[in-house]
């Protein structure tokens, strides 16, 4: 069955409680309400026209800034080259339900084939979403990462701890909103023979680059002067 095919065949098995998401053309992306998820991640798994029995990859996103520019300084800019502009115009992470979303990287070994699931958490504040452990068994240490780096809770999960970020750590770092130079530094003290944490004393800069090109051709001095022939060479 070719892509379009099977991708045609994947929607109409699913039904309504999916919908297809802007992507590559060689890539499926689907998107489903949170409420949705586990129903739709067993038909994924289970169905035999699909058998996405391997999940690759589970990551956490943040779309708080996303369609926004990320320039936000006097000395540069955010026209022209900005990253992460959404050119739609229409997206809009601060919305309801719309910042945190669970991203799931699926495999069919049999049929090998590709999926991308998404499922948006319905709460900004705390979100929220059901574990896909009971699915997919390596979702385990995904979903703890993604615990871990934003701070989304996952229903029905056996073990949901910190994985790589310290026992006493405060806040998620890869949330958007979380300071790039963060909230504590850590060093070891000498006299107390352990590791202390006190306040970040890194500040605040700015860390997008000034880019400077020195390119002859907008040199002042040529601009609006008239070529001259090269040595040796009639003007012609």
């Amino acid at each position: 069955m070719s892509e379009p095919s099977w991708a045609s065949r994947a929607l109409e098995i699913l039904g309504d409680s999916v919908r297809r998401v802007d992507s590559l053309s060689d890539e499926l992306t689907l998107e489903c309400d949170a409420s949705q998820l586990l129903a739709v991640a067993t038909t994924l798994r289970d169905h035999a026209e699909l058998g996405f029995d391997v999940l690759v990859d589970l990551a956490g996103v943040d779309y708080l800034e996303y369609g926004k520019s990320e320039w936000k300084t006097i000395s540069a800019t955010g026209s022209g080259f900005s990253r992460g502009v959404n050119r739609g115009g229409s997206f809009d992470g601060a919305t309801a339900g719309r910042r945190f979303a669970v991203v799931s990287h699926l495999l069919s070994v049999r049929r090998n084939r590709r999926l991308r699931l998404r499922a948006f958490c319905a709460d900004n504040d705390e979100p929220m979403i059901d574990s896909l452990v009971g699915v997919w068994a390596s979702a385990n240490w995904f979903e703890r990462e993604a615990f871990d780096l934003f701070g989304i809770l996952f229903k029905g999960h056996p073990d949901l701890r910190r994985l790589l970020t310290d026992y006493g750590f405060i806040g998620h770092p890869f949330r958007k909103d979380f300071p790039l130079i963060g909230n504590v530094e850590v060093r070891y003290d000498p006299q107390k023979q352990r590791v202390v944490y006190e306040p970040v004393s890194i500040e605040p800069r700015t860390l997008v680059p000034r880019v400077i090109r020195h390119d002859n051709r907008y040199d002042p001095a040529l601009i609006e002067t008239t070529p001259t022939a090269a040595p040796g060479k009639a003007a012609g």
